[in-house]
């Protein structure tokens, strides 16, 4: 087992356990402008670890997972739309997504193949990284949102769950 398979999969259940019970307002509730929703976070962390996995794998990959895979930076760390509305990203959405890069990142992180740590792609900050980096950034990198998702969560306007009759 790799040497940051226990950090990441210990920092991406509990970002993933912070998102628990959040109904699709409060996934998409906006603290202050410029500023990403629970679900953009959420869409992000499985974009950042397509991204990763399928430059360390030479996948290819299709229109789903090239959008899921967008969310790492367009609306993040450039000027470009979040590549999905508030409409789609519903709890389940983004289960499924979470879902879908755990499946696909998971055999990255545990694997000590050589080639794949060594191997240098392109952060999505942009710089050149080994294999091995973007591996270390993905095993802190749900734990840095979860944080986020932490303050959000406990905002004194974000929305709570209506009182049922």
């Amino acid at each position: 087992m790799s040497d940051f398979a226990v950090s990441w999969t210990l920092s991406r259940h509990r970002f993933v356990e912070s998102l628990d019970g959040l109904d699709q307002a409060q996934l998409n509730w906006r603290m202050q402008p410029n500023c990403l929703t629970l679900a953009e976070m959420a869409l992000h962390v499985a974009g950042v670890e397509v991204s990763f996995v399928s430059q360390l794998l030479d996948l290819e990959l299709d229109e789903r997972l090239q959008r899921i895979r967008a969310s790492a930076t367009d609306g993040v760390t450039n000027d470009k739309p979040f590549p999905f509305t508030a409409q789609e990203l519903t709890p389940d959405f983004i289960e499924e997504c979470l879902d879908l890069a755990r499946h696909m990142a998971e055999p990255v992180v545990e694997s000590t193949n050589t080639a794949i740590r060594t191997k240098e792609i392109v952060s999505a900050l942009g710089p050149t990284i080994t294999g091995e980096g973007a591996i270390a950034r993905m095993a802190f990198h749900p734990a840095y949102h979860q944080g986020q998702a932490y303050l959000i969560r406990n905002a004194p306007s974000f929305p709570r769950p209506s009182a049922k009759s």
